[in-house]
């Protein structure tokens, strides 16, 4: 039984920081694409940054340079660094997993989601 688990999320003023988390279970986490997404109301869901298997990560330009995705493979989770917050970045954020990272931006295509932990930027 695969279960992503995320937390994290909360309301803070422009300009903090938050540690998002989520935990992977029931998943072979060592080889797994691991991402995060974020969706706003009214928007498309859009992919924020994604840890391949061997480490390597990336993060979608709107994030770059503020937000920083790594992954703990002891505790099998995933954590997603933000700083310098912006009203823009107000969103419910996701992780999502699947095998392999080819067009990680495209939510579609991911096999397993958590449950979304919210983001408020004001």
């Amino acid at each position: 039984h695969v279960q992503l688990v995320e937390s994290g999320g909360s309301s803070v003023q422009a300009g903090g920081s938050l540690n998002l988390s989520c935990v992977v279970s029931g998943y072979p986490f060592s080889r797994a694409c691991l991402a995060w997404f974020r969706q706003a109301p009214g928007k498309e869901r859009e992919g924020v940054a994604v840890v391949e298997a061997d480490g390597t990560a990336y993060h979608a330009d709107s994030v770059k340079g503020r937000f920083t995705v790594s992954k703990d493979k002891a505790a099998n989770t995933l954590t997603l660094q933000m700083n310098s917050l912006k009203p823009e970045d107000t969103a419910m954020y996701y992780c999502a997993a699947k095998r392999g990272c080819s067009s990680w931006k495209e939510y579609r295509i991911f096999d397993y989601w958590g449950q979304g932990t919210q983001v408020t930027v004001s």
